[in-house]
């Protein structure tokens, strides 16, 4: 007569060797993530608005979604290497600082690609994908949250200070100074602004008497080359 230990025993024993994993599910199953991991390199070239595009990081996220479905595929198989896995990953260290939001976004997507897909559930991995696709579009889109600009004007004298706050407020319904440089025979201003035409802003700073120069840089928090 078999005891509870004995019945423990033998499925402990099944599951080291299970190797139910066979070559055309692996094969299925990194086609489609390489798939989707090919059209996240394609959403993050096209998505990524800033001025210095990573093209190492944007290997990396398709390549960390191939990686993640061959882990949990290896992990399905097998659960002696399962629990290797889990003490393999428990000591690694991503020391990399993520400076970018959306690169943070766009890695957990790549992971989520590699787990979903890994599991073999590729309708939910093709769905999330458009669904996040649309949805990253679509909020880039909206005019609510835009980031102020910084408009910096040096002049060779203090006075048109007052001129050049009426131009701004004539295009920007908020205008904040955020630095204020004067002296007897200089002025260097910088403010903050949200310009409905930054064209005609420019041009018409551009045309006050004493203002020799006019920069508007897009301002997103951070300084990037």
């Amino acid at each position: 007569m078999k005891t509870f230990a004995d019945i423990i025993k033998k499925s402990v024993l099944q599951d080291l060797n299970a190797g139910n994993i066979t070559t055309t599910t692996i094969l299925i199953t990194l086609g489609v993530t390489c798939v989707l991991a090919l059209y996240l390199f394609v959403v993050y070239y096209f998505a990524t608005r800033r001025s210095l595009y990573s093209k190492s990081f944007n290997v990396a996220l398709a390549l960390i979604a191939v990686i993640t479905a061959s882990i949990l595929l290896a992990m399905q198989s097998n659960l002696v290497i399962s629990l290797g896995m889990v003490g393999a990953l428990s000591i690694v260290r991503f020391r990399t600082a993520i400076k970018d939001p959306m690169d943070l976004m766009f890695l957990f997507w790549s992971i989520s690609i590699g787990i979903i897909c890994g599991a073999g559930m590729f309708v939910i991995a093709v769905i999330t994908s458009l669904v996040i696709t649309i949805g990253l579009f679509l909020l880039e889109l909206t005019p609510l949250g835009k980031a102020a600009s910084l408009l910096i004007v040096n002049c060779d004298s203090p006075e048109p200070e007052k001129d050049i706050l009426a131009v701004v407020a004539k295009y920007s319904k908020m205008a904040e100074v955020k630095s204020r440089n004067a002296a007897k025979e200089k002025l260097d201003i910088i403010i903050s602004c949200k310009p409905s035409d930054e064209n005609a802003l420019v041009d018409e700073v551009t045309k006050l008497s004493h203002v020799y120069g006019v920069s508007l840089l897009a301002h997103d928090g951070e300084v990037t080359l």
